[in-house]
């Protein structure tokens, strides 16, 4: 199996090439999709937040208060190392499940979309790493214009992230992203066909 490791910038538009990607027939891992999945109710994971940050992270339908678990978990350094700490080996431990299964279905070539892959050093094990970019004020436009974020908690968000110089070093393949959705299929068309390459 060939492990494609897909990511790039908030606003860089990863999750459109991932659902091109998928509509072309490749099996996709989404890391976000994961990370939702495992504080669902009735996870451990979500039992586990709640005795660590308490009950107010529960909204009155059983669901997580995404929100609320960000004002605490990130008030402090030591709060964030303790989410951490409960999130991050469930994440691993239902990626390698998905990973395994994609194998059993008999996939060749599986997508990992995964935001921090460089920033988590997690592109050293794929075979192939393909980063979308585009410029930081058009990331910066569309988190504005399409996730409804103020333009400085977009230039927050982005300077969180590690330097697109970083992620951009660390691809096999860039796909330019700073042109609108007819720009994009056509690359995406090119990178499909090069990912089945043996």
């Amino acid at each position: 199996m060939k492990k494609i490791g897909l990511t790039g910038g908030i606003g860089s538009g990863k999750s459109t090439v991932a659902s091109l990607l998928a509509r072309a027939g490749f099996c996709i891992i989404d890391a976000d999709q994961i990370a939702r999945d495992i504080v669902e109710p009735g996870q451990p994971a979500l039992e586990e937040l709640v005795n660590a940050f308490g009950p107010g992270i529960v909204l009155a339908d059983g669901h997580l208060n995404r929100a609320e678990l960000a004002r605490l978990a990130f008030s402090s350094p030591e709060s964030t190392a303790l989410l951490n700490a409960i999130t991050h080996p469930k994440i691993a431990a239902e990626t390698a499940r998905r990973f395994a299964d994609a194998v059993a279905e008999g996939h060749e070539e599986v997508v990992y979309d995964m935001p921090l892959l460089v920033d988590n050093g997690l592109h050293r094990e794929m075979d192939t790493v393909v980063v979308v970019h585009a410029d930081p004020e058009i990331r910066i436009a569309r988190l504005v214009r399409y996730r409804g974020l103020d333009e400085a908690d977009a230039r927050r968000r982005l300077a969180q992230q590690i330097s697109d110089a970083e992620r951009n070093a660390a691809a096999d393949i860039v796909i330019d992203n700073n042109g609108d959705i007819e720009a994009l299929v056509p690359q995406v068309e090119q990178l499909a066909k090069q990912l089945r390459l043996p």
